[in-house]
Formats: structure tokens, C-alpha cells, sequence
């Protein structure tokens, strides 16, 4: 059984807004066993959304159209498909009357255009919008089955998980079930060579590497008759997988982000931590505090962007400033060590680097970085060569800072583990 999606909205097209309906669609329709070959994004234009519709009934079993079912002439996704099918556009009374609680209830004036909403193609079937005003629509013709729902995420979602998934349940022959592997520490490449033969296989389960800023997300996929079944296929291909790549993998759950296993690791081993930086001005320490419960372990965060700072709040030497200038190992090293001194931490992180667009040398070029971290007195400094813009290579510099700060961790406790300390 194959679905496509079709989005409305000329906001869409201009970049206006993020079309983050699209990527919650395609999750959900892998995880309900549905194929999907297609998206489109199509404008605010009757004739363009008939010839979409068309289009799409042509190759697909259903399809479902998202957006311009509001109550404004531009609001045209029904007009379209009621168009695209030869169907006319009848009053759905009780959506009609829905429509007129819902004004009745919060107080507002109901303008008279608000009974657009309550238009549905003829031999429809009006779905209740519990988030809105405008009532979603199923079409069954032909053998093909069209659904409308809003645009607004908390809408859509909200219908697809209550009326729209059981309809389309009965409608599929088996689940697809995927399971995401996070690797961080390894290039894309890297990973792609110790996983060839499962990547490249051709087994049941599938394994699809994604490039994220500094990580690897792998998506190990089965479909099956049912979930049981398809995670049981799933589970030895993630063990393999960890197997293979050992501590590079951070975490299998799709709820976890680098910083949580991050701060999962501190909490773990009873750790504190500092962060001090100069080029990512902060970013560091906001990913971590993003974590709930990081005010266990997160003691005071530094943004030492001057040399005066580095000097004043860190200790940085003025001879070690002068001889090696800012973005060096020397300084993050000293950066990293005051820190951890001056507010008592297990751990510090420390960043200086040239983000650029300016400020770059033939021997510092921009995008150049250094990070040190100091566990329990332990110092490493990384040098790093990061491309693209300012932005881009501040990011970066966040990512790799939590990586290296993830792996002097583990390597302090694998030594300690083996006796080495």
C-alpha cells in the first residue's frame, strides 16, 4: 500500500515556514508498514493542487493533503480536490454547528467566512478537529482514498494519532519498525567502511547511515507482519552494530541527544563540570543546560573572548597569550586547567578558535579550533580545521567539544577500571 503527501501553502515554497509536518508524516507512515515515494509542496493555486491531486491519485493508493483548509479565500486545498475528483462541495451540518460552538465558547466573533471551513467535497466524511475550528475530510473513490487534514502541527498531529493511523491500520499488510544507532567520535566514511556488508546487503534488515553535525545516526530497518516480529529482526543487526564500532556508539534511544549522554556520564560517575570559551561564546554551555538535571553536575559556564578575560577569569598566562597567541593548545590547556581550579570542577571544557569570516591567517586560517578537556587533572587538547560559515563552524566546535569531553571521560575510567591510575 503506497502513500504521498501533498503540502499547501505558498509559505512553504517562499521559505516562510519549516515544513516539520512532512518529516512527522514519513515517520509515522514507515511505522504503520506504508510506502511513500513521494512529497510535494505545491502553492496557494486551484489549478496547481487539482493537477497535484491528480497527479498523485494516479500513482499512489492515498493521499493526503495537509493545509488551506482555513477559512480565507486563499484556503483552496478542498476546492482543488473536490476539482481534481469531480465532486462537488457540499455544508457538512455538523461540522457547521461545531464550528459555531466553538466561537460560542471562547467569546470571539464568528465572521461569516468561517463557514468555508465546513465545506466538504460530496460523499465525504467531515473528521472532528478537537484543536481547531476546520474539520478534516476522508474521500473514498475509486479505489483510492484522499484525506485532508490541517496544516497546523498541533492539529495535524492530533487527528492523524486519533482518527487517521486507525484508518490507515486496516489498510496495510505489516509494519515497518526501525531502531536509530548514534555514533558520534567516526566520520561517515569510517563507518560506512567497517559496515559495509550491512549496509550494503541485501538482507531483510536494511541499515541507512545519516550525517548529523559531528554524528552518524544509523536507521536499522525491518518490516514485518507485525512490530514483535520486525524488532526481532531489528535486534541482533543494532547488537552487530555496537559491536562493531564499541564506544563510538552513545546511545540506541531516539530520545537521547549527545549532550544527555553527555551529562548521563557525568551523573553516572559523579562528576562537575565547567566550560569556558572564547569563538563559541556560550553554545556549549547552553547545549548542556539544555539537559534536564545538569544542575547536578554543571557548576558555572565562562565566556572568555578577550584575551583580558582568558587572563583575568582563567588564568591564561600573558607570556603563553604572547608567544602562542589565543586559538592555541597551549591556551585552551591553560583555559581548561584554571577552570577546573577556580571553581572546584572534576571536569572542564575549554574552546578558542577563528569562526570567522574574518580574523583568519595563512598559518591560523578561519575555521581553525582548539579544545581542551581536563578530567580529574587529566588535560587533552584536540586541534580541529572546521568549513563553511561562522555559524556552521561554531556548531561544529560545540559538537566536537561534547565528543571530546565524552571520551576523556571513558578513557579516565577505562584506566582506572584496568589499574593504570
Amino acid at each position: 500500500m503506497t502513500v504521498e503527501t501533498i503540502f499547501v501553502g505558498t509559505e512553504i515554497l517562499l521559505g516562510n515556514i519549516v515544513n516539520t509536518n512532512g518529516a512527522y508524516l514519513a515517520g509515522r507512515f514507515a511505522g504503520l508498514g506504508l510506502s511513500t515515494y513521494y512529497q510535494t509542496v505545491v502553492g496557494d493555486n486551484l489549478e496547481r493542487i487539482c493537477e497535484a491531486v491528480r497527479q498523485s491519485i494516479s500513482r499512489s493508493d492515498i493521499v493526503i493533503l495537509c493545509g488551506g483548509l482555513g477559512p480565507t479565500q486563499d484556503d483552496i486545498t478542498r476546492d482543488g480536490v473536490a476539482k481534481a475528483l469531480g465532486l462537488n462541495l457540499v455544508t457538512d451540518e455538523h461540522s457547521k454547528k461545531r464550528i459555531e460552538e466553538y466561537f460560542a465558547r471562547s467569546g470571539k466573533t464568528m465572521t461569516e467566512n468561517n463557514y468555508r471551513q465546513a465545506l466538504i467535497p460530496e460523499g465525504g466524511k467531515a473528521i472532528d478537529n478537537e484543536c481547531g475550528t476546520a474539520p478534516g475530510i476522508v474521500i473514498e473513490k475509486d479505489g483510492k482514498t484522499v484525506i485532508l487534514l490541517p496544516g497546523p502541527p498541533v492539529e495535524l498531529k492530533a487527528m492523524f494519532e486519533k482518527d487517521i493511523v486507525p484508518l490507515l491500520s486496516e489498510k496495510t499488510d505489516g509494519v515497518i519498525y526501525s531502531a536509530t544507532v548514534k555514533v558520534c567520535g567516526k566520520s561517515e566514511s569510517e563507518i560506512a567502511t567497517i559496515l559495509d556488508d550491512l549496509i550494503n546487503g541485501d538482507g531483510e534488515v536494511t541499515v541507512a547511515p545519516y550525517a548529523k553535525c559531528c554524528e552518524v545516526h544509523l536507521r536499522v530497518t525491518a518490516k514485518a507482519e507485525d512490530e514483535k516480529t520486525a524488532k526481532k529482526l531489528v535486534k541482533p543487526v543494532v547488537k552487530e552494530i555496537k559491536s562493531r564500532l564499541e564506544e563510538a556508539v552513545y546511545t540506541t534511544d531516539d530520545d537521547t541527544t549527545l549532550e544527555k549522554a553527555v551529562v548521563d556520564l557525568l551523573l553516572a560517575n559523579g562528576l562537575t563540570v565547567t566550560t569556558v570559551e572564547s569563538c563559541t561564546g556560550g553554545l556549549l554551555a547552553g547545549r548542556l543546560i539544555n539537559v534536564p538535571g545538569v544542575s547536578e553536575v554543571f557548576k558555572s559556564g565562562h565566556i572568555t573572548y578577550s584575551n583580558k578575560a582568558k587572563r583575568k577569569l582563567v588564568s591564561v598566562k600573558k607570556t603563553t597569550l604572547d608567544k602562542y597567541g589565543a586559538v592555541s593548545a597551549k591556551v585552551v590547556k591553560e583555559m581548561a586547567r584554571g577552570a577546573t581550579m577556580f571553581n572546584h570542577a572534576d571536569v572542564a571544557v575549554a574552546v578558542s578558535g577563528i569562526a570567522g569570516p574574518d580574523g583568519g591567517t595563512e598559518e591560523k586560517p578561519v575555521g581553525l579550533v582548539y579544545i581542551g578537556c581536563s578530567v580529574c587533572g587529566e588535560i587533552t587538547t584536540a586541534e580541529y580545521h572546521f568549513t563553511g560559515t561562522r555559524e556552521k563552524i561554531r556548531e561544529c566546535a560545540v559538537a566536537e567539544g561534547l565528543i571530546l569531553m565524552r571520551r576523556c571521560i571513558l578513557e579516565y575510567y577505562s584506566r582506572v577500571t584496568f589499574g593504570e591510575k
